[in-house]
Formats: C-alpha cells, sequence, structure tokens
C-alpha cells in the first residue's frame, strides 16, 4: 500500500499527523506492505529566511489575533503533540522559509533516507528550535542520518532538487490540496489534516480489504447441470 504524505517542515500539524499514521500503522497487520513518501508542500512560499517575529508574533500577525491568544493555540497545539510522545518550544522556533529544507529531504530520498530526513527536519523545527533554512545547519542534520555532509552543502548551494519540490507542489495543486497534512492512500484515498489514529486505522483496514478483496462470480443458472471438479464428474439424475 502506498501512502504519498504533502507536509510541512513548518506545519505543527504535520509533525503530530505523521506521529499518529504511524501510530496506526504499528496497529496494522500488513505494515510491512506498506511504501511512505514524502511531498513537498509550502504553507507560505514568501516566508523570509529571516523573521524579525517570534512564532507567537508571526502567528498573531497572520491571524488577526492578540499575542496571548496565540500563546494559547499554540499551547493547545503543543498538549496536542505531546500526547503523541512529541515536545514542542513554541518559545524558540524561529519561524523561517522551508523551501531548502524540502530540496534536502529530496536528496535523503535518492540515496534512501527519505523516512530519517523527514523525522529529523520536524524535530529541528519543533523541539530543537533549528533554523532550517540555514544550509550549514541542514548540512549537519543530514549527517546525523548518515549522508555526506560536504555534497549535501553543495547540493544546497545550487539549485539541484528544487524541481522535485515545485513537481510535488504542483500536483497538490492539482488534485486540489490546499492546507496539510494531506494523506493519499493508493491514489484514490486521501485524508486530510491529523485526524485520530482510530481514523487512520480505519482507512488502513478498509483501503486493503477493498484493495484485496477476492472477487467472486454469482451463479446464475436454477437448476443443476453437468460438471467436473478434481474428484470426478457430477452427472445429476432425470
Amino acid at each position: 500500500m502506498k501512502i504519498e504524505i504533502w507536509s510541512d517542515y513548518v506545519c505543527p500539524f504535520c509533525y503530530i499527523g505523521k506521529r499518529r499514521l504511524e501510530e496506526a500503522i504499528q496497529e496494522f497487520p500488513h505494515k510491512e506492505q506498506i511504501d511512505l513518501v514524502f511531498r513537498s508542500f509550502e504553507l507560505d512560499p514568501n516566508t523570509k529566511n529571516d523573521n524579525d517575529l517570534n512564532i507567537h508574533e508571526a502567528l498573531a500577525k497572520k491571524y488577526g489575533m492578540s499575542i496571548e491568544q496565540a500563546k494559547q493555540m499554540n499551547e493547545n497545539v503543543g498538549q496536542q503533540a505531546k500526547d503523541v510522545g512529541l515536545t514542542y518550544h513554541f518559545d524558540t522556533m524561529i519561524p523561517t522559509n522551508s523551501f531548502d529544507a524540502h530540496r534536502l529531504a529530496k536528496f535523503a530520498e535518492e540515496h534512501g533516507k527519505a523516512q530519517e530526513m523527514n523525522e529529523r527536519l520536524l524535530k529541528a523545527y519543533f523541539t530543537d528550535s533549528k533554523k532550517i533554512s540555514d544550509i550549514e545547519i541542514l548540512a549537519d542534520l543530514a549527517e546525523e542520518i548518515g549522508l555526506d555532509r560536504e555534497r549535501t552543502l553543495n547540493v544546497l548551494k545550487g539549485s539541484e532538487y528544487g524541481q522535485l519540490v515545485r513537481q510535488d507542489e504542483a500536483e497538490a495543486k492539482q488534485i486540489g490540496i490546499t492546507g496539510v497534512p494531506f494523506f493519499v492512500l493508493n491514489q484514490k484515498y486521501a485524508i486530510s489534516g491529523a485526524q485520530p489514529t482510530e481514523t487512520f486505522i480505519k482507512a488502513l483496514n478498509m483501503v486493503w480489504e477493498e484493495e484485496n478483496e477476492k472477487k467472486s462470480l454469482k451463479i446464475i443458472n436454477t437448476s443443476k447441470s453437468e460438471y467436473c471438479t478434481d474428484e470426478g464428474c457430477e452427472i445429476p439424475e432425470e
């Protein structure tokens, strides 16, 4: 079963949704046959690398609310994160652009490190308060998961993998994705948002059953007839 995940590394619900999906997969009897594919999505492509606002101020400005309201909202999100074993440090989080982080994820995917890189980028932003637009920091993160630091840095200094990010974003627009996280199962079924773990479990089982159900034929003859099996032939009595 192929599961495509559209997400952004600065989206708090993307990390929560990812963890809930992972919890569901652990309970899924066919988990070894699941292929996770991470897709790029930028919530705000125009975000600057260097931002004078902290996360509370940025949120308040974006939604037209007070700083206190923004802090309360973040506290509520932080509690949801805590419920799935994640720690969010909103007070030290660094709002920034995520495009280069998405390019890094594509580079890591090419080297068989997609899952490790996605997890590390999310943790870097929400838990470790790293500036994930800084290519030196991104190179450090890549090295942590086993990628060559110098090669990574050379990639990030250029424009490699940027087109792959744009392709994901174009596909998201084409199929109507306007927010993340967004999960597509076998290119036929969709789950929008960081749904409860139980919702993911139900979806996994439903898709598996529908995709793997054995098709049976309905018998339309109404009277007995001659037929043979591996045990012999049946001849109806007159």
